[in-house]
């Protein structure tokens, strides 16, 4: 899926300027890399979160047009404003089709509700990592990795060397020797509950 994004140069910096920027329905931004000069953005806030609030927008190619040529980025940075929600800032990084980048990419968690250890066990499925950082060609780069649990025990938990991945691209912690974990099933907490010890406690005497 080919994710596109219009932008303009932002020739006024400052503090000041982004913030009338923003006023005007705006996000101040920057792209950089590839060996070229940064370029400060603006882009139209409204058509920029359409795309934003997509999982795919976060761990894809994305096609930055800007003056009417198209390069191809990456998001690498962003910033939210803390009470409204809107997007203040965001950075790109230019990408080229040779060399290899680094990316975060979610996971996408299958047959969960079918896995032995839940379905049999009664246990449930604890998510310990719900994104992991892949090394890979920019053609190459999946916008998530499927990791299935179908034959998950009790007990049991899955790790990045047990995941099958797209060919040409590698988890950089496996790389670096780190066999996390990212999903186990555990038991669910048994015994009664604070409540119900509560209610079963005798009263307290009356004072007289």
């Amino acid at each position: 899926m080919s994710i596109l994004i219009n932008a303009v140069k932002r020739d006024v910096k400052g503090t000041g300027a982004s913030r009338r920027a923003r006023r005007a329905g705006n996000v101040p931004g920057v792209v950089y890399g590839g060996g070229l000069p940064a370029v400060n953005l603006s882009l139209d806030h409204k058509e920029l979160f359409l795309q934003f609030r997509h999982e795919a927008f976060h761990a894809s190619i994305l096609d930055l047009v800007l003056d009417g040529k198209k390069e191809s980025v990456l998001l690498r940075d962003y910033q939210m404003h803390p009470v409204r929600n809107t997007i203040q800032h965001i950075d790109f990084q230019r990408v080229s089709a040779n060399e290899k980048i680094h990316v975060k990419v979610p996971f996408h968690f299958l047959h969960e509700d079918t896995a032995p250890g839940v379905k049999i066990g009664g246990g449930i499925v604890a998510h310990i990592l719900t994104e992991a950082e892949v090394s890979c060609l920019p053609n190459d780069l999946p916008e998530f990795i499927e990791v299935d649990l179908a034959a998950l025990e009790m007990g049991q938990s899955v790790h990045l060397s047990q995941i099958n991945l797209p060919k040409g691209i590698e988890f950089v912690a496996l790389a670096h020797g780190n066999d996390a974990a990212v999903a186990a099933i555990a038991k669910t907490r048994g015994g009664v509950s604070d409540d119900a010890t509560d209610d079963a406690a005798p009263a307290a005497p009356a004072a007289e």
